[in-house]
């Protein structure tokens, strides 16, 4: 558990940094009260706690779908899978020369989702910076895939609460610091942090792929369970004169 809970928030923590290019605008405009430090860490925190929050329900979802696929026995396949696709998605890149855009399928829906947050940042209450929180969970971010794709391996629906949740937590401190304080975060070292995501990506696709394989690895790729039918032996000495 403690190695499954380790991993979404270091996805988190690491890629917070690109984060900021999706989330950074709409955590810098936040409509915070500006009395005290106290009241803009608050409502600072309201946000990032909303955010979570939408994680954790997806987390959810998905953790329910691969507890139906871990049910079905093709858990070991599907950690397969979206291992290979997590690679993929790093190296189609640099072989086409051109990025995987998966949000440009939903922009649609990304663009409806902005209007309705739009509203909300003339609202200078708490409720309305939840609220705020709660829909930019929704938004299109490759890194929340990433985070998807943890979800459904743990193959239950506990777990892959907890899995979004500990990813939404280890966003928060970047997050928190972008919206309090704009532009503390030079680009440059945003930059250079970026460039380390998608060495996180692969390393994490592999380990899919590992888990999937069930070589018996300790926390890295444990034997698959097997499922055995345990008969009960009956004593003849008991049945038979």
């Amino acid at each position: 558990m403690t190695f499954d809970l380790i991993t979404p928030l270091t996805i988190g923590l690491i890629g917070s940094f690109h984060c900021i290019g999706m989330c950074g605008p709409i955590a810098v405009a936040l409509p915070l009260k500006e009395h005290s430090w106290m009241t803009k860490i608050t409502g600072g925190l309201l946000y990032n706690a909303g955010r979570t929050m939408t994680y954790a329900v997806m987390g959810l979802l998905f953790g329910l779908l691969g507890q139906g696929i871990h049910m079905a026995g093709f858990q070991q396949w599907a950690s397969i899978l979206l291992g290979i696709a997590l690679i993929i998605s790093v190296l189609f890149p640099y072989f086409f020369k051109q990025k995987l855009n998966f949000t440009s399928l939903v922009s649609g829906y990304a663009g409806r989702l902005v209007n309705n947050l739009r509203k909300y940042f003339n609202q200078r209450s708490y409720s309305s910076l939840l609220l705020i929180g709660l829909l930019n969970g929704l938004l299109p971010c490759g890194l929340v895939y990433v985070a998807i794709a943890g979800a459904i391996n743990t193959s239950s629906i506990a777990n892959g609460a907890l899995f979004m949740a500990f990813f939404g937590l280890g966003t928060i401190p970047m997050m928190l610091v972008v919206s309090l304080s704009g532009n503390a975060i030079g680009s440059g070292l945003r930059s250079k942090i970026r460039q380390v995501v998608p060495y996180f990506v692969f390393l994490l696709g592999v380990l899919f792929i590992l888990r999937g394989m069930a070589l018996g690895i300790p926390y890295i790729s444990p034997k698959a369970e097997k499922l055995e039918l345990h008969t009960e032996q009956v004593d003849q000495g008991s049945c038979c004169p």
